[in-house]
């Protein structure tokens, strides 16, 4: 079995309703999609985080290191990739539009050996997850208390047990909407708040201890990701768990975020970090060091169907009878092709989404919904 083409899609669609996290803007849902054909008619699928248009044009310079081999030697694979563009990137496009091959090449493993992915890489732990709805961005116009309020008890009403939002905005707002939501959505239900590294690490430790009786989970991305002396500072200055990880990259990435004990969570995002093979690695050093491990998914059915082979084989940390569990990012901010691309959709019920025992990643893509959003095909 042999590679024969490796194709990046570039997906696009344009929102009527824009909104902001703390540091850009979005007026259009884009992603990268990576597919993987062998000579045998296998093929893998795989997802891109962000940047979507650099992604494509790295994947196809990646693609003569992968024409004519076998997409089984899926470490070997890793290694060149990563060895031969180190130079121009340890982390960043680089290391995401690998991250897309690897879970194609994931992918084809697992219909090679007609098993899921999660049977490859040990085992699963667990064949459901909770999931929480990540939503509650800024919009362009309105009453953010109001319509956040209205948004997140909506996510209750759906079933959901756990919810997100977005500050890192004017933190005096900021805490006036967290409290405003956590009145909205009830005391028992779970409440994560997500600054996309908005603040300074004055104003996170104030915000930090403005919300404290909120009951908030965890504080994500309070600072830019490569200040770790504030994430520590920020730690130590205000009660809640600080978390992490959606723009750190590789092992080498979260050794240093590990070993200075920067966080309380790290979130890996399998579509960027380096992939499964990387994130694993990731998750079983962060077990070495207790630090709980909660990936960031943000993308199409690919990249959930990816988190949720990674949230299989996680095991529990710590090990007991009543043990705490990994959660699923659940995206619900409007997006049309997310699912769309599947022909059977991955949805919640309850709270709770069942992780796929399909050969691979457990989907099948809808090609027509693929060709239909794919403004850069290749």
């Amino acid at each position: 079995m042999k590679i024969v083409e490796v194709r990046p899609w570039v997906l696009d669609h344009q929102l009527d309703q824009p909104f902001q996290s703390a540091f850009s803007g979005f007026t259009s849902r884009t992603t990268c999609l990576v597919e993987i054909v062998c000579d045998n008619g296998l093929v893998g699928w795989g997802e891109a985080l962000a940047a979507p248009h650099i992604n494509a044009a790295i994947i196809r310079s990646m693609r003569g290191l992968l024409i004519g081999k076998n997409p089984l030697d899926i470490e070997q694979h890793w290694l060149t990739l990563y060895n031969q563009f180190r130079d121009q990137g340890q982390r960043g496009a680089i290391i995401t539009a690998l991250s897309g091959i690897d879970v194609a090449l994931w992918d084809i493993a697992g219909k090679h050996f007609d098993a899921p992915v999660h049977r490859l890489m040990g085992g699963a732990w667990r064949h459901r997850v909770r999931a929480y709805a990540t939503g509650a961005f800024r919009r362009t116009s309105g009453d953010r208390i109001e319509y956040i309020a209205e948004e997140t008890a909506g996510y209750v009403a759906e079933g959901f047990t756990a919810v997100k939002i977005k500050i890192g905005f004017d933190p005096k707002e900021d805490i006036a909407v967290c409290e405003a939501v956590r009145d909205a959505i009830g005391p028992e239900t779970g409440f994560m708040i997500d600054a996309n590294h908005g603040y300074d690490a004055i104003e996170a430790i104030r915000v930090g201890n403005a919300v404290e009786e909120c009951d908030i989970d965890w504080f994500e991305e309070p600072v830019v990701p490569e200040d770790l002396e504030s994430y520590r500072e920020i730690r130590a200055g205000q009660p809640i768990p600080v978390a992490g990880g959606e723009t750190w990259h590789t092992r080498w990435g979260f050794r240093d975020v590990l070993t200075d004990r920067a966080v309380d969570i790290i979130q890996p995002d399998v579509c960027g970090v380096g992939g499964l093979t990387e994130s694993k690695k990731i998750a079983a050093m962060a077990e070495t060091f207790g630090v709980r491990c909660v990936p960031h998914v943000w993308g199409t059915g690919i990249a959930i169907a990816a988190a949720l082979q990674f949230l299989a084989v996680l095991p529990p940390n710590p090990p007991r009878h009543e043990s705490l569990e990994p959660l699923l990012e659940f995206d619900r901010t409007h997006n049309p092709y997310r699912q769309a691309i599947l022909k059977s959709p991955i949805e919640q019920w309850a709270g709770w989404v069942r992780i796929p025992d399909g050969p691979g990643l457990g989907i099948e893509i809808d090609r027509d919904a693929v060709t239909e959003y794919a403004i850069d095909p290749a």
